[in-house]
């Protein structure tokens, strides 16, 4: 399970790579980079898949949901990482 407290132990000083932005579409990062679905799920993007939320950036879907997107972010870039 992904939540904020787990986010801020994770912190990692560099990522030599970033696949996500916070203007990546959620849409965009469940289709390229379907690891990333158990990260969004965890912390409650339940409607992946629903027209509206596919085209919202992930900032935006942060937003919504009250949650720190560049924890969001760094969560979802490392866990692509890990899969390289």
């Amino acid at each position: 399970m992904y939540d904020v407290p787990v986010f801020q132990q994770r912190r990692f000083i560099f990522m030599a790579e970033q696949y996500v932005t916070g203007e990546t579409l959620v849409g965009e990062i469940v289709t390229q980079y379907p690891e990333a679905v158990e990260i969004l799920l965890s912390i409650g993007m339940h409607c992946l898949g629903c027209p509206a939320s596919r085209a919202e950036s992930l900032q935006d879907a942060c937003a919504v949901h009250g949650i720190p997107a560049e924890q969001v972010i760094e969560a979802i870039n490392a866990k692509i990482a890990e899969n390289k």
